[in-house]
């Protein structure tokens, strides 16, 4: 495989079959990231779990202590006072059935979260199989179907991230940008890990944390030596 020069300069910064501490690897991430913008590093945790068990699903949401360096924007899909709330809290887009027009006529998609109260949930669900594939659908889960809008929106734009298992037993997520610093990237990345491990579920057998490894956009990933279970 073809690699371009900065990623082969990349490589020669670590060992490849070695787990560094969390410290270390964060700074190794850091130093690997050589594009000329401001790359995100994100966290990939291979868990013990099979994803095809419904009681073995790993998902959760949780505000990182320094935020992701990523300003999301939001559409609140909400009437009344909620409405107001939600404009008053941030939100960068705020409407009702009009929007959800406007997204299935135009195929809209300027905004990065939807949040949406109960009594609206009717209203999306008729563009559910557009929002779906996009990860955009609200769920109470996540805290995007919430009668609290102010309190979603505020959440979001101070850091709030999904974590979820895919197919492959993975949860991928952005816990930062190169220019937060080791010490942000560490105390982002120490914040993600402990909501994982307290979301293991009961049915869970064997070794639950089998690998982490950090990366950035355009750089190599390094593996985390991490033993708390």
């Amino acid at each position: 495989m073809k690699i371009s020069k900065n990623y082969a300069e990349s490589l020669k910064l670590y060992d490849r079959s070695k787990a560094y501490e969390v410290e270390e690897a964060a700074k190794i991430v850091i130093d690997a990231a050589k594009a000329k913008f401001d790359e995100t590093i994100e966290l990939h945790v291979r868990l013990g779990v099979d994803p095809r068990q419904a009681d073995q699903q790993v998902r959760g949401v949780l505000v990182l202590p320094n935020g992701t360096g990523k300003t999301k924007r939001v559409l609140v899909i909400a009437k009344g006072d909620r409405a107001d709330a939600a404009t008053a809290a941030g939100a960068d887009f705020v409407g009702a059935e009009e929007t959800i027009q406007r997204i299935q006529r135009d195929n809209w998609f300027d905004f990065d979260v939807m949040i949406t109260t109960p009594d609206m949930m009717g209203v999306v669900g008729r563009i559910g199989r557009i929002l779906g594939p996009k990860g955009l659908m609200p769920n109470p889960k996540s805290g995007t179907v919430t009668m609290d809008v102010a309190k979603a929106v505020q959440e979001v734009k101070a850091g709030k991230v999904e974590y979820r298992l895919d197919k492959t037993a993975i949860i991928h997520c952005v816990i930062g940008k190169k220019s937060f610093g080791v010490e942000k990237i560490c105390e982002n990345f120490n914040a993600l890990m402990d909501a994982i491990v307290k979301a293991k579920p009961a049915t869970a057998k064997g070794q639950y944390i089998k690998s982490v490894t950090l990366a950035s956009t355009m750089g190599p990933g390094v593996k985390v030596n991490y033993n708390k279970q």
